[in-house]
């Protein structure tokens, strides 16, 4: 059986409904602000990018903004610029366009100032939320599901109850057709061969073993003979102790199907199963490329006590331990500590697909109902 979702024009599927209203570069952040303020069932979202970086950072920001906007759980978009920014409302808007969803922009400096911005941009999102409450959810098949594979937060039981069982489901899904992304090359230091030796191709292999180097060598310049204890406070007061003891718990989360395909961020995969892509270890900066490559449905697992989300796409909150679960009930889905009790990882990965399913019909996540809604792009350079 499959789920109740959401068919795209571009036959592309989505788990929500969204209207999308997002700024194009940091200076229009007011005026979506504004439209969110009066129309809150829009999502209304925001970041600090599109201006004053160099090439490379314009390029990773227009990437990521538009990989959003395609999104299959976005409906309808409205893009709003400044107008002397680099990245430039019309061409994203172009772009986004090529899914079939209906797409328009403003742009501040065109359209009389702020007010005269925001008043244009309710009417033209009312409109986008009318043609988003026509759609209906029909059948669709988990062939048509991406989901995003995060982890934040790690303590010593994340490699031991959360994790095994978030790679169970997604050996799940991947085995149903769908297909699983590995983020955060970060937390893979120390597990390079027994990653390669998962590649579907040598090709695939020599692209696990640069990315893993780039991220041993970023590692030895910033902490020189501290590079192998890259791990968090928390994480340590948690209980691990290296970066290598803390990757071989991350890893766990992909399961143990091949790797099918090694992308950049916020690049959507062109194969299907179980996908690597180069993210940084930051949860937020993490999730928002994973959205961007078109994650329907993100599972987040964590020890410590993340409650991060993300603005249209529903996380699934995976406690490791009984002890944060409780403590933070509002905010975990999950309680993996069940593990340490006696459940075997297979029933508690059956439950978690089945918990799955019901996200993927609209039931929402902690992480949902309490709008925590962050988002962060990468960026590689200095602002200038």
């Amino acid at each position: 059986m499959g789920f109740m979702g959401y068919r795209r024009q571009n036959d592309m599927v989505g788990v929500r409904n969204y209207v999308l209203v997002l700024s194009t570069v940091s200076c229009a952040n007011g005026v979506v602000n504004a439209i969110g303020r009066e129309l809150p069932e829009v999502r209304a979202v925001t970041h600090t990018e599109g201006c004053g970086r160099g090439v490379a950072d314009v390029g990773i920001s227009m990437r990521t903004l538009t990989g959003l906007g395609k999104n299959p759980n976005v409906a309808a978009v409205l893009l709003v610029g400044l107008g002397c920014e680099f990245i430039k409302a019309p061409a994203m808007a172009e772009a986004i366009s090529a899914t079939g969803k209906p797409v328009e922009y403003l742009v501040i400096q065109e359209n009389g100032g702020s007010q005269n911005t925001t008043r244009k941009g309710i009417e033209i999102a009312k409109k986008f939320l009318d043609h988003a409450n026509s759609l209906k959810r029909e059948e669709c098949g988990w062939d048509e599901i991406t989901i995003g594979l995060e982890c934040g937060g790690s303590d010593a039981m994340s490699g031991v109850t959360a994790n095994p069982t978030v790679g169970a489901t997604a050996d799940w899904l991947v085995g149903q057709g769908g297909t699983a992304i590995l983020s955060e090359t970060t937390e893979m230091i120390g597990t390079t061969e027994i990653l390669a030796r998962r590649a579907a191709s040598p090709e695939i292999a020599e692209k696990i073993r640069e990315l893993i180097k780039k991220q041993e060598n970023l590692a030895e310049i910033h902490l020189g003979p501290f590079k192998n204890v890259a791990i968090s406070p928390g994480n340590m007061d948690g209980g691990l102790t290296n970066i290598v003891e803390k990757s071989l718990g991350c890893i766990i989360k992909g399961g143990t199907t091949t790797i099918k395909e090694v992308v950049d961020y916020a690049v959507e995969p062109t194969e299907k199963g179980l996908i690597i892509m180069d993210t940084p270890g930051s949860d937020i900066f993490s999730l928002t490329g994973m959205a961007a490559a078109g994650t329907q449905i993100m599972i987040f697992t964590t020890g410590r006590g993340s409650p991060v989300g993300f603005p249209i796409v529903p996380v699934i909150k995976i406690a490791t331990n009984k002890g944060l679960f409780e403590k933070m009930n509002d905010d975990m889905d999950v309680n993996a500590g069940r593990i340490l009790e006696g459940v075997s990882i297979e029933n508690a990965s059956k439950d978690l697909n089945v918990l799955l399913a019901r996200v993927a019909e609209g039931e929402m996540t902690k992480a949902e109902a309490n709008r925590q809604d962050v988002l962060s792009i990468q960026t590689v350079g200095p602002a200038f």
